[in-house]
């Protein structure tokens, strides 16, 4: 997949009610347009899969709009969707991938559409390589971490994979070796908080972010007090959605202040507001001590701590977790999620011939 000169490469990432697109030429971003589409628009869909055609032709319509030749391009990389789980990489995208995606083996979302969308662009522009990158299930834990304290309750690896593995490789490059090289632990501060142990290349622990355990986040409730929690489902006083949505989306932050925003939250403690100021600094604290706990994971050898996400962008928020923690290893900080980024970098590096792409097997988890 050698060539001589720059590689263009079109991204796609589906949002529930958006899709982001981007085309880069090497690591220059050329073009970026998010495309919305109203409730009126999607609702003629049953389904996320039935959604393709439609999201396809208005991809189709931008990059013409912005007179980009699908010939001029050399690969299309998609946000990888809810598949069975597989280690971190770039994969191309094949037909078994392609039927879980559309069936949504692991469950419905958004970003099931972009291994879909990258494969029938790619077949467009003539047969070019199509690609996913480090998708939210990713797993290479090691066995002793998924052993949660009972066999009907395994730990599971659902985490942001995308940023994660993306600021590992910047920390590592930062610290002069190869990601492969190198031990880290990266946390990644959003409406979800995942806290990963990077051992030479492989995520072989992290907090499940979506609804299991670790630290709680603005709109997600982390780790509960298990006994409580059983008699709160037991109670009769709430549906299992109801507690489902406890723990992600009305958890953690928004359920004690009813704000997501950390910004909102930092005016009331501006205005004096003790209780807003406890939460956060608990938000913090707990950020912290799962860093600690993972640097036990790496048996204390840990070569860098990486800080990124939305919250990464708050300063006092960031100290707050260096006081607890910069004993342990040096700290980078990037703030913000560079998907569309991390996803062009992940297709460069296979046609560049740094990696060899990845092959999913649909192997259902035991």
């Amino acid at each position: 997949m050698k060539k001589q000169g720059k590689f263009r490469v079109l991204v796609i990432n589906p949002g529930s009610t958006s899709t982001k697109v981007a085309v880069f030429d090497d690591e220059t971003q050329i073009f970026s347009k998010t495309l919305r589409h109203s409730t009126e628009e999607l609702a003629p869909y049953p389904d996320i899969a039935s959604q393709y055609p439609f999201r396809e032709k208005v991809i189709l319509q931008s990059l013409a709009e912005a007179e980009i030749d699908l010939k001029s391009l050399d690969a299309v990389v998609g946000r990888g969707g809810l598949l069975y789980p597989l280690e971190g990489g770039t994969y191309e995208v094949n037909e078994i991938m392609l039927q879980h995606l559309r069936q949504g083996v692991q469950g419905q979302h958004a970003s099931n559409l972009g291994g879909i969308l990258a494969k029938s662009i790619a077949d467009d522009a003539g047969g070019i390589p199509a690609f996913i990158v480090d998708p939210v299930v990713v797993d290479e834990m090691e066995p002793v971490a998924k052993l949660s304290g009972h066999p009907l309750l395994p730990r599971r690896s659902i985490f942001h994979a995308l940023n994660q593995k993306a600021v590992a490789r910047q920390a590592a490059e930062k610290l002069g070796k190869k990601y492969e090289e190198v031990n880290l632990i990266v946390a990644h501060m959003g409406g979800g908080i995942s806290v990963g142990a990077h051992k030479k290349g492989r995520v072989v622990d992290v907090n499940n972010a979506l609804n299991g355990d670790g630290p709680f986040a603005p709109e997600r409730s982390g780790g509960l007090p298990a006994g409580d929690l059983v008699k709160l489902c037991f109670s009769g006083k709430y549906s299992q959605d109801e507690i489902m949505k406890m723990l992600r989306g009305a958890g953690g932050m928004v359920a004690y202040l009813g704000t997501n925003d950390l910004r909102e939250a930092k005016k009331r403690i501006a205005q004096g507001d003790d209780f807003a100021k406890l939460v956060v600094e608990a938000m913090a604290y707990q950020v912290a001590k799962e860093i600690g706990l993972l640097a036990t994971v790496l048996k204390g050898e840990v070569d860098a701590i990486a800080l990124t996400g939305g919250l990464a962008y708050d300063e006092d928020f960031v100290n707050m977790i260096k006081e607890r923690t910069q004993w342990i290893a040096p700290i980078y900080v990037f703030p913000g999620e560079a998907e569309m980024e991390a996803l062009a970098q992940g297709a460069l590096r296979v046609l560049r011939g740094e990696e060899k792409p990845k092959q999913y097997t649909g192997k259902k988890p035991e």
